[in-house]
């Protein structure tokens, strides 16, 4: 017997799928390297403003498009054309969301052990605003900007908590909450959540009132 059947019979069930796990890893990681250029590529034939965006955002829509390149390029361009039109200055001023801001209603509370960001919304403070939809729809991606903002490189997650203790009819806004949702499709796109129309699909937590959504 060689030395590599013994130390392949001396491995457990365990380590065989922690080895299968980093072979696949290397193989995709391969893969999403030989693919981002040509996404790269066909999106700045495009759409040349596309130069800015860098190799990890390219990664995150292949990823979130199975490494499908027709697809993947589509989405970035989708996203792009999405984030020129509503956020043409770059960035959501507070000044753009004033009354939504008053409500005191979203909070950013440091980061978890795996150096997620982590978010607090307090539902029972949220009311239809004079601001109507659209500004609801703004002060929506001002928080994912800030949270994606404070993603350390290397973190594509982020812990949002919703404390829905309090929360009753009065702060029932279907219109807003459906409004806001191609927003925030939009935002994780930026950032990879992939999950983000990129697929990120967030696990519900309820205990004691409190509504914890990991993405």
């Amino acid at each position: 017997m060689n030395c590599q059947n013994i130390m392949e019979s001396n491995e457990t069930t365990e380590d065989k799928e922690t080895r299968s796990d980093q072979q696949l890893t290397m193989k995709n990681n391969w893969m999403e390297q030989t693919k981002i250029p040509q996404v790269r590529a066909i999106v700045e034939r495009q759409d040349p403003s596309s130069k800015e965006v860098d190799d990890l955002t390219i990664r995150r829509f292949l990823r979130a498009r199975g490494l499908d390149i027709g697809k993947a390029s589509s989405m970035l361009l989708r996203y792009l054309k999405w984030r020129r039109e509503f956020v043409p200055n770059g960035s959501i001023s507070l000044l753009e969301t004033p009354n939504e801001v008053a409500q005191n209603k979203m909070f950013l509370q440091g980061s978890d052990k795996k150096g997620r960001p982590i978010t607090v919304i307090l539902g029972a403070r949220h009311f239809q605003s004079k601001g109507g939809l659209e500004e609801f729809k703004r002060f929506v991606v001002y928080g994912f900007d800030k949270i994606c903002s404070r993603m350390p490189p290397g973190q594509e997650k982020f812990v949002v908590i919703g404390d829905l203790e309090g929360w009753g009819y009065a702060n029932s806004d279907i219109h807003g909450y459906l409004g806001s949702l191609t927003n925030f499709a939009g935002i994780l796109s930026q950032k990879g959540l992939q999950r983000y129309s990129l697929c990120m699909f967030p696990t519900f937590l309820w205990q004691r009132g409190r509504l914890f959504i990991l993405l």
